[in-house]
């Protein structure tokens, strides 16, 4: 390695070091406070595993099982810490695999960079062996991606690429070397990127607009806040509670925004959305200024638009504008950062508490509480519920857990009912609805806080799509809690099939293997449960065990979640049974 002294544009010394491109990438990381990657190695990209092995005292690299664990492993990271998450891999099916990760990430507004190795670049497009092209495959699911095919082009691109991860609405990046590059000697040196040509992360607040809203605000007899990951992501939690505090208004969230305030809070008056809580679906349309912070009116929250809040003024406080108008029409936009747009908002607000309109939330709880909430957690039927495995997990965390859920029945009935006293504790996947997300997305989140109570809540369905990252966690020794809600059946469709296909289980029954078998195959302690009496002391034991822990629950075999809004009916339109 040679160190020599170049000058740069600004006539000012730089030192730069003589080093091969698969080393500048490993440094790179290193730059940027990269602790951990996650990965699968093969042809493409071993230059960049040999110099990985000379720096494991700097970066630690987690063999995943497959590619696409890698990818919900650096999501679960990067969503728990707030960092972005790091994952690599080789060219052709090494980098297709990663695809899912990536765009999961994309709509849920994950920071990550993705780094793939490629052919060498003679070879680009001429179908060689492992050959794909990622960037264009990548492109439609990423914020930014590039090809490097000289090793010079490394230290910017990767700068780059963490730059445009974490700034402004966060997102996938996908970097691509081709082998010669990574092969390549230069003089290698390494600047951190602050800013990308007609690239303009955070939108200029408007002060007139947030006074439009204080104004709307203020005036507003029936106000209702719907918030969502946008106040997790500008870590705006306390600027949200105080506008929420002094003005009184009811507050609900998305899936992607729950955690953002303590479950107990008053005025958390629960989930939005398809399987949403009762009060704030209903009064959606009956509010007179709907408060939109940091969500983006997906269609599962806000069922037909053609009847959506239609009485209300709507305010929506949003860092893309390609959000603003998309979906719902605004009245007042305030676009910028949430914690910097709230805080300005604050002083403008008026004390007020609503009383009246807070007890018509109180009122249509006590309903959905007697019809849904109390038969979920207090059960009288014989079968187990996914609710009261949920209730027992909150007593032994007290409220302290992540809870990382996979997608389906199991998914709706943990963001429902898990207690979170603390943020950036529900991590699920939301936009895409990737089954298979919750296990290796539960590793990346126990690595990244490995003082906090980590529990990964799968249906038996999902599970079994990433079961192989078991392997993971045991060569990790990452003490992940795994729990099983197993019904026999892929739950949600099962629940589809029954309501709207009059019973017709068309591929939708599992013949299940031994659960408990293969976790003690990978060498993790497991229980099953099929019994009530034998619930509660379970679920104790697995939160007692200091290392990784699996429990299987048999839930009843055609429970469904309620409530339940209907694709394309309107959110007052919920149905309780």
């Amino acid at each position: 390695m040679e160190t020599q002294t170049i000058q740069n544009k600004q006539n000012t010394a730089k030192v730069t070091e003589r080093i091969s491109g698969s080393e500048a990438i490993v440094r790179c990381l290193i730059a940027e406070d990269t602790k951990i990657i996650y990965g699968y190695p093969g042809g493409a990209i071993m230059p960049v595993y040999d110099e990985l092995y000379k720096y494991q005292d700097k970066i630690h690299h987690v063999l995943t099982r497959h590619e696409q664990g890698a990818t919900h492993s650096a999501q679960g990271f990067a969503r728990i810490s707030g960092k972005v998450g790091v994952c690599i891999a080789t060219s052709g099916p090494g980098a297709t695999n990663l695809i899912t990760g990536i765009a999961d990430a994309q709509i849920d507004s994950t920071p990550m960079v993705c780094i793939t190795g490629q052919v060498f670049s003679h070879l680009l497009g001429s179908d060689a062996f492992q050959e794909t092209d990622i960037v264009g495959i990548s492109t439609p699911v990423t914020k930014w991606n590039c090809q490097v095919t000289k090793a010079s082009q490394i230290p910017e691109a990767i700068a780059k690429a963490f730059y445009i991860a974490k700034s402004g609405r966060p997102g996938p990046v996908l970097v691509d070397i081709t082998k010669d590059a990574q092969q390549e000697m230069f003089d290698f040196s390494y600047e951190k990127c602050t800013k990308v040509r007609s690239y303009f992360p955070l939108p200029k607040i408007d002060v007139s607009s947030i006074e439009a809203a204080a104004k709307l605000i203020n005036a507003a007899k029936k106000p209702l806040v719907v918030w969502g990951q946008g106040v997790i992501l500008s870590e705006a939690e306390e600027a949200f509670k105080s506008v929420i505090e002094k003005a009184g208004i009811p507050s609900a969230w998305t899936i992607l925004g729950a955690s953002a305030i303590p479950t107990s809070h008053p005025l958390n008056v629960g989930m939005v959305g398809m399987h949403g809580n009762y009060a704030p679906n209903v009064l959606t349309n009956q509010c007179d200024v709907l408060i939109a912070i940091g969500m983006r009116f997906d269609d599962r929250v806000t069922g037909s638009l053609n009847t959506y809040a239609k009485q209300a003024k709507v305010i929506h406080f949003e860092i893309d504008p390609a959000e603003v108008d998309k979906n719902v029409k605004t009245d007042v936009a305030v676009l910028g950062d949430a914690k910097a747009s709230l805080e300005l908002l604050l002083p403008m607000l008026n004390e007020n508490k609503h009383p009246e309109w807070r007890k018509e939330f109180a009122d249509l709880y006590a309903i959905e509480y007697e019809k849904v909430i109390k038969g979920d957690l207090y059960p009288t039927k014989e079968g187990i519920t996914m609710g009261e495995v949920l209730k027992e997990i909150n007593i032994q965390s007290k409220g302290n857990a992540a809870i990382v859920s996979d997608v389906g029945q199991h998914q709706m009935i943990a963001c429902r009912y898990a207690e979170f006293n603390k943020t950036k504790s529900n991590i699920t996947s939301g936009g895409l609805g990737t089954m298979g997300f919750g296990l290796p997305a539960a590793i990346g989140a126990k690595m990244a806080a490995p003082d906090r109570e980590v529990v990964s809540i799968s249906g038996d369905g999902g599970y079994q799509m990433t079961i192989q990252e078991l392997g993971t966690i045991f060569q990790q020794k990452a003490a992940v809690k795994i729990v099983v809600l197993n019904n026999d059946f892929l739950g949600m469709v099962r629940q589809w099939q029954q309501l709207f296909f009059d019973k017709r289980y068309a591929s939708t029954e599992m013949v299940n293997p031994n659960f408990v078998a293969i976790a003690e195959g990978y060498y993790i302690k497991a229980k099953k449960v099929t019994k009530r009496e034998e619930l509660a002391g379970a679920v104790a034991e697995m939160m007692a065990s200091k290392e990784a822990y699996f429990l299987e629950v048999c839930v009843e075999k055609e429970g469904n979640v309620f409530p339940m809004i209907p694709t394309g009916a309107s959110v007052s339109d919920i149905r309780l049974e």
